[in-house]
């Protein structure tokens, strides 16, 4: 529940596509300013120089960082290189995080939850809230499903590890249900989006813009969503080995503070945003309109509140069953970036 900046031709297919793209690398592009070869930055260690950084972000693909940064037009300031990694999901962003090939990137409550849980090592560096009503249960077009309750028995799709998982198991639990009481389907947006508009599963638990998608495309019907289900919180999450790196933690710490004045950017300009977030993903004004009203993200110091909320997904998915170990999650966070948040 991020952005990027690519412009897509669009056909149905290739929007399935989009979705399905998996971890395919944008490839290396330099963001750097003319001045960047100069560029420098104050850490613990004293000034770093970043003309010679290369950061690499991983981007969840026509929905997160590049495509908010070029429309608030601040692609271009960092002033060092950026190598752009497109994935279709967070969860698959941390596995490739851990291995080494990508140092930050924005994800939601759920993939640190399970990457904490198995034991990678990366860290919460920054947070935004959200507003409540962004990852949504929804039924296809005619579905005779009127209530969360008559899920029961039913198929449901989501991503493993990501925030629709979350989500949904909220949804589940206010409604006197386990993941035992439905077969959960574990799918990418692509082949989720597939297997719903077929009627191979009941209902889908996703984010924008594929709720809006599904709902304005396809017809289909919002079950569960608001600030009672998921949590308030998105994140953006490095590498430790990134963090531990002087000049990294240097770019990290420029590129926190950039990514939050577009993200205060998009929530003041939401028509500005639509557009340019349609163009990213190659779907239409009405599908992206709807989605930007409730796509604001407001950056967040993370404190002890924030802390104790992700605490409480970690331990929500280890009662489910759902991931290996019950870890302290504040382990996996770090506040030294805290003053990249700008005043409100």
């Amino acid at each position: 529940m991020i952005a990027r900046s690519r412009l897509y031709a669009v056909t149905v297919l290739a929007l399935a596509g989009l979705a399905a793209a998996g971890c395919s690398s944008s490839g290396s592009s330099s963001t750097s300013a003319g001045a960047a070869a100069t560029a420098s930055s104050s850490s613990s260690s004293g000034s770093v120089n970043l003309s010679s950084v290369t950061l690499n972000v991983g981007d969840q693909k026509g929905t997160g960082a590049e495509a908010v940064l070029s429309a608030a037009g601040l692609l271009n300031t960092l002033p060092f290189k950026v190598n752009w990694s497109d994935f279709t999901s967070g969860p698959p962003m941390l596995e490739a995080m851990a291995s080494g090939s990508v140092d930050i990137g924005g994800v939601g409550d759920a993939p640190p939850a399970f990457a904490a849980s198995g034991g990678e090592a990366v860290e919460i560096v920054g947070a935004r809230t959200t507003n409540g009503d962004q990852d949504a249960l929804v039924v296809p077009k005619g579905s005779p499903i009127t209530s969360v309750s008559q899920l029961k028995g039913k198929k449901i799709a989501y991503g493993s590890g990501s925030s629709g998982n979350y989500n949904l198991l909220t949804v589940l639990t206010k409604n006197s249900l386990t993941t035992k009481d439905v077969t959960l389907v574990n799918l990418q947006p692509a082949e989720a989006l597939a297997a719903f508009t077929s009627g191979s599963v009941a209902a889908w638990d996703i984010w924008p813009p594929y709720v809006q998608q599904v709902v304005t495309q396809y017809g289909g019907r919002v079950l569960a969503q608001g600030s009672q289900y998921g949590n308030p919180y998105s994140f953006e999450v490095a590498s430790k080995a990134a963090v531990a790196n002087p000049q990294k933690a240097a770019a990290i710490k420029i590129y926190l503070a950039t990514l939050d004045k577009a993200y205060v950017w998009t929530a003041t300009h939401p028509a500005a945003w639509a557009t340019a977030w349609g163009k990213a993903t190659g779907m239409s004004s009405a599908i992206m309109t709807q989605a930007a009203k409730v796509d604001a993200n407001t950056p967040a110091q993370i404190t002890s509140a924030t802390i104790s909320s992700e605490q409480g997904v970690v331990d929500q998915f280890f009662a489910a069953g759902l991931i290996p170990n019950k870890v302290d999650i504040s382990n996996f966070i770090t506040t030294q970036f805290n003053d990249t948040v700008p005043s409100s």
